[in-house]
């Protein structure tokens, strides 16, 4: 198991529906926490890098209807 850590930006402010959607991440083999940035602006997403990619998080997460796309760097 090798535990990483993705932020992930978030398309549209989080509401009631999304966030019941959201818990469902816990049923998918290899997630292992989902937490909304103080912001509300992005996800933190921490799950099994054995067993997912960073595009398979972002794929699952937008088939469960949240709407993801990678962060972008800080500008400098």
């Amino acid at each position: 198991m090798c535990k990483t850590e993705i932020l992930l930006e978030l398309l549209r402010p989080l509401d009631e529906g999304l966030l019941a959607r959201l818990m469902r991440v816990y049923s998918i083999y290899g997630f292992f926490a989902v937490a909304p940035e103080r912001d509300g602006r992005a996800l933190r997403v921490t799950y099994d890098a054995t067993r997912l990619t960073d595009e398979q998080v972002v794929s699952e997460l937008r088939r469960l209807g949240i709407p993801v796309a990678p962060a972008r760097p800080a500008a400098s």
